[in-house]
């Protein structure tokens, strides 16, 4: 079992293994084009040829990144993928000289053994800017945020706001 940078043809079976872990609210979705278009983020496991994970460190810059749409095959439960996969994301996340590794897990205790701590979802505006606003569990939300080491002091996306209504129109122009 080994970790491995994703390639553009696994996409299409990284998006079936994320969507196997949506509809129970483990995973937000990920389309295909979005696998695509951020493949280079994504690291799988694979064992005896076949993928059996995969997750991706999402670069925010060198303050911050998130590990996200982490999953293991069901059928590989328990057999160390996680452990493979998590010390690739972290290696990764080293390569690129981030200080701060977040996330957003139901399974606080998993990543409590590579160091991970709970922070309050304020402490991590990027991660909230970005995908929180536009999740349907945004006031509902059960996800304990964590991170590894230095929590970031600024910012680099700002809230999302919402857009002025334009002033009536009474009428066409010149009438």
């Amino acid at each position: 079992m080994f970790a491995r940078k994703a390639i553009l043809p696994d996409a299409a079976y990284l998006e079936q293994l994320i969507r196997t872990h949506v509809g129970d609210g483990t995973l937000l979705p990920r389309t295909l084009a979005e696998i695509c278009e951020n493949i280079r983020d994504f690291v799988v496991v694979e064992d005896e040829g076949e993928i059996i994970g995969c997750g991706a460190l999402h670069l925010y810059g060198l303050h911050l990144a998130e590990i996200r749409s982490i999953t293991v095959r069901k059928d590989c439960n328990g057999r160390g993928a996680g452990n493979v996969l998590m010390a690739g994301l972290l290696r990764e996340a080293e390569h690129q000289h981030v200080s701060c590794v977040c996330l957003f897990t139901r399974i606080p205790d998993f990543f409590a053994r590579f160091g991970f701590e709970t922070a309050h979802r304020d402490d991590i505006p990027d991660k909230v800017y970005k995908d929180c606003q536009n999740c349907p569990r945004l006031n509902a939300c059960d996800e304990v945020a964590m991170y590894r080491g230095q929590l970031p002091q600024f910012a680099i996306l700002a809230p999302a706001h919402k857009q002025e209504q334009p002033f009536p129109f009474f009428g066409a122009p010149g009438k």
